[in-house]
């Protein structure tokens, strides 16, 4: 039974997301639903990490519970509200329901949004990535990766500089493409709930999905030490530029290690982390890849 479970955790709850989302949509409460889908899905995937853990050494306090809840709150409430604010109001400025420039404002709203989230998921792509291939840019990413465990509370643990460099690639796809901001909020809240579920330690065995989305399976590899297998996976919600351009990495024979982090001396205090990219680049070390780490 736990195995039938397993493979339908991932699909069975990235729906009842977005048809919650939708509802509250249709029905004139759009923030309300997202805000209860959000907290829901937090709190169900809470309760299956003790249920039924993908890692149960994982389940384990590394200490850092005020850090990735304080890295959260602000990236969250400073660093992509920031970003995605400027960019409707770009978008605003221009006529914020329509579509302008290139988009397809005549197709289905589902069909927007996927082409959206394609669309999007390039930038993405090529943020995490850089972030990972050019140290200067690395040194905040380390932030997220210097975690020693998954487990959805870190999912949101990222240096604010991190949050507005991810979002701003992504965004300016989609106001440059001319996607109307009721497409953007769509594209906002999948990647939310997909960006929960990819980072969880619950056991959920994703298959074929494994080609297409970003899943928990794909990324446990990409937070592996040794950066020849870490920096691969880069997808945000799809894994389809990684499929494109060969990062995509999901060996048969053999787990992804539980040792989990990277090798840089990131501080285990707050505001340690904030401060430790500045201090990296005040050192002027800048050009080297993460693979020189």
């Amino acid at each position: 039974m736990r195995v039938v479970i397993a493979h339908l955790l991932w699909p069975f709850l990235v729906a009842i997301c977005i048809a919650g989302y939708w509802y509250g949509w249709q029905s004139g409460h759009a923030v309300l639903a997202f805000n209860a889908t959000y907290f829901g899905l937090a709190a169900t995937l809470l309760v299956l990490e003790r249920v039924m853990p993908y890692e149960r050494e994982w389940a384990r306090s590394d200490g850092q519970l005020f850090n990735d809840i304080a890295h959260t709150l602000l990236n969250k409430g400073l660093g992509q509200v920031i970003a995605a604010s400027i960019a409707i109001a770009g978008l605003d400025h221009a006529g914020p329901q329509t579509a302008s420039g290139f988009w397809p404002g005549d197709w289905p709203l589902w069909a927007q949004v996927l082409l959206a989230l394609v669309a999007a998921e390039f930038g993405l792509y090529w943020a995490h990535r850089t972030a990972h291939e050019f140290r200067a840019i690395w040194h905040w990413h380390a932030i997220h990766h210097s975690v020693t465990r998954l487990w959805i509370v870190n999912t949101g643990r990222f240096h604010f500089l991190d949050s507005l460099w991810k979002t701003a690639f992504a965004m300016v796809i989609a106001g440059v493409l001319g996607a109307p901001k009721d497409v953007i909020l769509w594209v906002l809240a999948i990647t939310t709930y997909i960006g929960f579920l990819t980072h969880c330690n619950v056991d959920m065995r994703c298959g074929p999905l494994n080609w297409v989305f970003s899943t928990p399976e794909l990324h446990r590899w990409h937070h592996n030490r040794d950066p020849i297998e870490g920096n691969v996976n880069y997808g945000e919600n799809f894994i389809l530029w990684d499929v494109v351009f060969g990062t995509r990495h999901l060996p048969a024979d053999r787990k992804p290690p539980v040792n989990i982090g990277c090798k840089d001396p990131v501080p285990d205090t707050f505001l340690g982390q904030l401060a430790y990219p500045f201090k990296a680049w005040a050192r002027r070390d800048f050009f080297n890849s993460r693979k020189a780490a």
